[in-house]
């Protein structure tokens, strides 16, 4: 072999061998300081104030969405649960107002919910509501599993008030 090719080799192997040390470090600093605790405490402040402000004035705004969704809908709207509680976990007290947008819980950055939970995974499960008013739960396929009510949810499934939403050691529940 000619000393130039052996010399491109080295290099090669050497910018691989850099490449795979900085992915590595990488990775560890994400696991160490991916999750900033400061930044989740100010958000979840500052939620529970939207939360407050938002549950003050949703009876209009869900008049106003309603209105154009369906004709019949307000019998079951004043039954409908109107926030989401955390009542188990290290977010209990934490309310989020339901107002028709779908509600992610994980412990990625961007979930509405951030669950601060060994068990939780990033994208675990998302809360939506149907065409008939109804609030929907579905597991988005996490490794630990969702359950409402001790039953493993397979499917998307409704949720009855006051019904237990289990995830890792993170309890919610809709509430009116």
């Amino acid at each position: 072999m000619s000393e130039l090719t052996l010399t491109v080799m080295r290099l090669g192997f050497l910018a691989v061998l850099w490449l795979f040390v900085i992915v590595a470090v990488q990775v560890i600093r994400s696991d160490l300081f991916g999750t900033r605790v400061t930044q989740r405490g100010a958000r979840r402040e500052g939620g529970r104030q939207a939360a407050r402000q938002a549950v003050a004035a949703a009876p209009p705004h869900q008049r106003q969405q309603g209105g154009g969704r369906q004709s019949g809908g307000g019998r079951q709207r004043r039954g409908a649960p109107t926030k989401l509680v955390v009542s188990e976990g290290t977010l209990t007290g934490t309310t989020v107002a339901l107002q028709g947008q779908t509600i992610t819980l994980g412990r990625a950055h961007d979930s509405t919910i951030v669950l601060d939970d060994d068990y939780a995974s990033s994208r675990h499960a998302r809360i939506y509501p149907d065409r008939d008013g109804q609030w929907i739960v579905e597991d988005l396929g996490s490794t630990n599993g969702t359950y409402l009510d001790r039953t493993r949810l397979t499917t998307p499934t409704p949720v009855p008030l006051n019904a237990p939403i289990r995830i890792g050691k993170t309890v919610i529940e809709l509430r009116k």
